[in-house]
């Protein structure tokens, strides 16, 4: 199976993109190879999020795959539900993907997600409408959220 990857700067800082068998199978924030290439999925995945990052773009249109559990799977289809500049809990994931009483579970799903910003798992947030753990740090999710003209809930 040839696998690309590439690192791609964008206004919040480095991500990594990964593509293996014509789908993407990787955007994070922690370095995946030491070789970089480049593919012409993985230029329209960067100019997709570059689209995006420009407020230009509000939803991605890229083959990808997610390698993982069953779980894992079910999250990330529920994390593509929820609409841009909106929230959800992990609570309410957790009811989502018919494990209400998972809530930890899920929210380490969510954190392995291995396409961030395409499968939006910046959009969870806690009960009390804090930010919880995220993967590229708070500032990161803070400013995804900020591009999506997201208003903070009032305490």
């Amino acid at each position: 199976m040839d696998t690309a990857f590439a690192s791609h700067r964008t206004p919040a800082g480095m991500i990594y993109i990964c593509e293996s068998a014509g789908k993407i199978i990787h955007i994070g924030f922690e370095r995946t190879a030491a070789n970089e290439s480049s593919t012409p999925l993985i230029e329209k995945t960067k100019k997709q999020l570059d689209e995006y990052f420009a407020g230009k773009r509000k939803e991605f249109d890229l083959p990808y795959t997610v390698l993982g559990s069953d779980l894992q799977k079910d999250v990330c289809d529920a994390l593509t539900k929820i609409p841009y500049g909106g929230t959800r809990t992990y609570k309410e994931i957790a009811a989502a993907v018919g494990r209400p009483t998972a809530v930890r579970a899920v929210a380490t799903a969510i954190g392995r997600n291995p396409i961030a910003i395409v499968i939006p798992c910046h959009r969870v947030i806690g009960s009390d409408g804090n930010m919880r753990g995220f993967a590229g740090g708070i500032p990161f999710k803070e400013y995804l959220l900020s591009v999506e003209k997201w208003i903070p809930r009032k305490k």
